[in-house]
Formats: C-alpha cells, sequence, structure tokens
C-alpha cells in the first residue's frame, strides 16, 4: 500500500469516528437537555448595572426559556448579536459591556448560580430567580 493510499485510508477512519462522535453527543444532548416546564409561572428577574443599582421584574409568565420571559418583562431592554448558538447578551437597559474595551459582561445566574445555558435555552421554572448582573 503506497503512502498517499495510507493517509487516505487514516484520513477516513479519523473522519468516521469524528461523524459518530458527533453523533453520540447529540444524542446525549437530545436525552438529557434541560426539562422545560410548561403553563404559567412566577418569577423575578433582578438587573444590576455597573453601578450596583438594581431593577427588578416579577413576572407572571408562561416562558419556557430565559429570553422569551424577558421579551416578556415591561421595561427591560436588551442587545447583542445573534449566533448559531443564540444571542450574545452586550446591552442591558442602556448599558453595554464590552470585553474587548474593559473586560466586562453581563453575567446570568439562576438562584444564586450561573447559567449553564445561553438565554435561549436557559429553562425557566415556578419560582425561579435571574439575575442579570454587570461583571468586570
Amino acid at each position: 500500500m503506497t503512502e498517499a493510499k495510507k493517509k487516505d485510508k487514516k484520513l477516513m477512519i479519523g473522519l468516521a469516528v469524528l461523524a459518530a462522535l458527533v453523533a453520540v453527543f447529540a444524542i446525549l444532548f437530545i436525552l438529557f437537555r434541560p426539562g422545560t416546564t410548561q403553563g404559567a409561572k412566577s418569577i423575578t428577574i433582578e438587573v444590576v448595572d455597573n453601578h450596583g443599582d438594581s431593577t427588578m421584574y416579577d413576572l407572571q409568565t408562561d416562558a419556557e426559556y430565559l429570553r422569551q420571559a424577558m421579551e416578556e418583562a415591561q421595561g427591560l431592554e436588551f442587545s447583542g448579536s445573534e449566533s448559531e448558538y443564540g444571542m450574545m447578551v452586550d446591552t442591558v437597559n442602556g448599558v453595554t459591556a464590552d470585553w474587548n474595551v474593559d473586560q466586562s459582561y453581563w453575567g446570568f445566574f439562576v438562584n444564586g448560580e450561573y447559567c449553564n445555558y445561553g438565554i435561549e435555552t436557559q429553562p425557566v421554572t415556578d419560582g425561579d430567580a435571574f439575575q442579570i448582573i454587570y461583571s468586570k
């Protein structure tokens, strides 16, 4: 077998293994992804800005994910860049956090712990207390 054929064979095996791993991880994500709760929920969203000032939003919502709840919160304004992973929030209530300028960012918490997911996929359950905190 020539050296080129050996390399091609190794490449094909590598691609097959990679495809199998992607499939396994996709199946595991589907099986173990965070569950959502349908129906009415009572939650709070607290925004802490760059001066440490806090604004509370109490919601009665049917939202299953945090972004939906944020969109429903009267007076809460946010924006950011969209990607294949969802929105990367950079501005909340007119305050922009820019990592490239001063290493600031908006941190998202649920019940006192960092959110494990982006706002598109962070589940909302009854009684949740979310915080969006300007951080450096």
